[in-house]
Parts: C-alpha cells; structure tokens; sequence
C-alpha cells in the first residue's frame, strides 16, 4: 500500500461549542463517511450558544493504526478518555458538559501512547485551549517536581488566558504551575512549576540561564503559530528551544491560519504528525454582522467613534488602531471628555499591561483600544462590538485578511451575535475595505453618519 492510500483523511461537521444534540459515537452511526457527514448535517443547535456552522474538520493519521471506526477515534464524553478522577472534575467544574466537535477528534489523537505529535487548525472558541491543555495535565508525573509540560503563546496577555484554563482545569490536582513572562520570576530562582506556559522570547532566556530544567519535558505546545510567524524572531526563539527539550517529547501545534510559511514550520515543529485541519478558504466569521462607516477625514473619525460610544458600552468593545500613539492619542481624548476607556499595547510595562487587561475582564471598563497585540486568541465573552478605527494592513501596504478575521473573531464568541464596523475616510482606505469585502464574499453593510438615531436603531437591532 502506498502512503497517500495509508492516509485515512475523514471530514466531518464542525459544531463549534459544548453540546451536540445526538450522543451515539459517528462512527457507530454511520460507518461511511459520506452518511456521517449528511447525518450531521441535519443537526441543529438546541442552545443558544450553539454555532450552526459549515465548516469541516479534516482529519489525516500519520499511520495505518488509528482506525476511524474505533471507538477511540472519537469520543462522546469525557469519561471515555481514561482521565484521573481529579482532571474529570476539573473539566466538569469548568462547566464543559461535553467535548466540542474539535475535542471529540483531537483529544483520542492527544491522549494516545506512545505519545504523537499532532497539527491542529482551529479558531479560538472551538475548545482547542482547552483540548491541549488537558493533554499537558494528563502527562505530568505528580511524583517528579520539576516541569513536565510546556507551553508558548505570543503575547503574555495569552499566556497569562491559557495559564488560567491550566489552573482552573487542574484546581482538584496537586500538579503546581509556572508562567513565564517578562518580569513574572526572579532572575535567579528555578523554573519549577510542572506545567509551563510562556512567551518564546522569556522562556528561552530561563532556559538559557539554566533556570527552567528540561530532561523531563514530556509535552511541548505552540498556540497560535500563524500569530508567531508574523512577529519578528518568535519562530527561530521557539526552534531553539525545541531544541533544548528532549527529542522525544510529544510536539503540539495549533494555529487559526495555515499559509504556506506556517504549513512548512508546522512540519518542521512537530514531524510526522496527526492533522486537524479546517480548510482555509472556509475560514470565516459568519455570526458577526459587518458594518463600515464613510467618514470625510481623520478628525471625522474621531466624531464618530465618540457619537458611536454609547453603543460601545451596551457590552463590551474593542477598538483596534494601527498604531500605538493612535490609541493612546484616543483614550487620552476620550478620557478627557469624561468617557471611560482604557488603552493597551506591546510598549507598555509588563505589569500595567496585566492590570489593565485584568481591569478589562471584570468589566471596569467597557472600551479597551488597542493595537493588534490582542487581535488574537484572546477571549472575553462579554465584548460584542470590534471598531476597526485602522484597517489592518500588512507591510506592502494590501489588506492583512487574516488580522481582519482574528480581529473581528474577538466579538461573537461562541455563536453569539457580534458586531464589527470598519471606519473608512478616504478612496484609499474605502478600496482596501472593498478588498476585504470581496475576500471573504461578505457584504459589509453602509452606515450613515448623518443620522444618528438610525445609526443607533440599526446596531442596536443585532447587538
């Protein structure tokens, strides 16, 4: 048999979130995977956090061995996985009934032995924190108390998210923790937390200092390797320190985006692996309704957003800016005019950096204006309208369609309805806007700026 025929590629349905309204096993369903997929079709979400959505999960086994119609293939519930008491009710507590569609695939794929790597392609709000998240618990040793696990997001602001679903997920363990983030530890003191989440610049130097000891690292996990690409040095940071941790630890990759660069690290980053993949020209946001205004100039701009904020705290919003000196030029305006916003980005110290996304989190401010440091992979349910104050651009000067997508995917989080206006003041940026319109075939609907009230009962009809 050749390799392309000992592939097993199954595609299936993808429902988003939590629940699924049949609890027999696909495989047992239909053996064929053309009936389980038209059978899944037919689902509809009972719950309204439920995402009716069309895009597919593939599935390709780096081996003949992992049979589709097993009953480990895929899982309907948590307490098929073999999990120690302790981590069931972590996941339990958290409220996860049962896994999501990405979980039922990826978590048998994650949790065999021997260990195999695997590549994963899968928006935030699929489960996938939490998929490997709960592989890293489940191969920590409680006996050896030294890390076990690591793992690398790009920002600290999602390291800091990923390290809470860690702590949440194992508060019935003893298994300890570490974040590694500038200026989280002391410059002498060992890395001794089993499980590890850092940033790859800040990891690496405590590696380089002997401080985080590596001989028992069993799992290494690289969260949103697109976003890690696109950041200056973050790819050569993280193969370094692959190549510090021992050769036969499981290797974990997840990414929104699967460009070709990516596609090529990823097969470097974790060799010989299982895939799940969400085919890339289904990437899209189909719960957010898109909106654009046409404004007469940069000062109009400004008007604008500041008439549109009432809307912005009906919830929570986020207002992205292209620069720093941008958003901090708009807070301070804001604030000055007695509205209560707050600003971010990546020239901030570190400690104010947490405090105010912390702030932001409970609700302490209702508008957070930022530049792309959080365009990704951050989630705060409570946020139901994205500004596009500044359309993304990359650096040619085109459309950056893929932060256009994980900027607007901070707002209708699990399948709630979300809100996204683009502010366009000119023909060049009313063309790049167009651009994006016809990128993703999405109509990104005309807002007056002469008519307020309309404004105000048109978003409010869909916020």
């Amino acid at each position: 048999m050749s390799t392309d025929e000992s592939i097993k590629n199954v595609t299936i349905k993808l429902g988003d979130l939590l629940n699924d309204t049949d609890g027999a096993s696909p495989a047992a369903k239909e053996p064929k995977v053309e009936k389980a997929e038209k059978q899944d079709s037919k689902e509809e979400a009972t719950d309204e956090n439920l995402i009716n959505s069309t895009h597919t999960v593939q599935v390709k086994l780096a081996d003949q061995q992992a049979d589709p119609n097993s009953p480990l293939y895929s899982i309907k519930s948590f307490d098929d996985l073999g999990l120690a008491p302790e981590l069931l009710k972590g996941i339990y507590n958290m409220k996860f009934n049962k896994p999501s569609k990405i979980q039922e695939r990826a978590l048998p794929l994650l949790l065999q032995n021997p260990p195999r790597n695997l590549i994963g392609q899968s928006q935030s709000g699929t489960g996938k924190t939490a998929a490997f998240v709960l592989t890293m618990l489940s191969r920590v040793d409680k006996s050896i108390p030294a890390p076990q696990a690591l793992c690398l997001a790009p920002s600290r602001e999602l390291a800091r998210q990923i390290m809470d679903v860690v702590e949440l997920m194992g508060k019935f363990s003893d298994i300890t923790t570490s974040i590694v983030v500038k200026d989280s530890w002391s410059r002498d003191r060992p890395i001794t937390g089993q499980v590890v989440v850092g940033t790859p610049g800040s990891v690496f130097d405590v590696m380089r200092r002997k401080l985080l000891p590596v001989k028992n690292i069993k799992t290494f996990v690289l969260d949103e390797a697109d976003n890690m690409l696109d950041q200056g040095g973050l790819g050569d940071q993280t193969f370094r320190i692959q190549g510090l941790v021992p050769k036969n630890a499981q290797s974990v990759l997840f990414s929104a985006t699967f460009p070709d660069h990516v596609r090529r690290f990823a097969e470097r980053f974790a060799r010989n692996a299982n895939e799940i993949s969400l085919k890339r020209e289904e990437l899209s946001v189909d719960s957010i309704k898109q909106f654009y205004v046409d404004c007469d100039s940069e000062q109009h701009k400004y008007e604008v957003l500041v008439n549109l904020y009432d809307l912005l705290t009906v919830s929570q919003s986020i207002i992205f800016c292209k620069q720093r000196n941008t958003a901090d030029n708009i807070a301070t305006r804001m604030t000055d005019q007695g509205h209560s916003v707050v600003a971010l980005h990546g020239q901030m110290a570190p400690d104010e950096r947490d405090k105010v996304m912390d702030d932001f989190r409970r609700g302490e401010f209702k508008v957070l204006i930022t530049t792309n440091v959080i365009a990704r992979g951050i989630d705060i349910m409570q946020v139901s309208l994205v500004v596009n104050y500044d359309l993304p651009l990359d650096k040619s000067g085109y459309p950056d369609y893929e932060a256009y997508l994980h900027r607007i995917g901070r707002t209708g989080r699990f399948g709630r309805t979300g809100v996204s206006i683009n502010f366009v003041h000119d023909r060049e940026s009313w063309e790049k806007m167009t651009m994006i319109e016809e990128h993703f075939h999405r109509n990104i609907e005309r807002i007056p700026t002469d008519n307020w009230e309309e404004v105000e009962q048109k978003l409010k009809k869909v916020l």
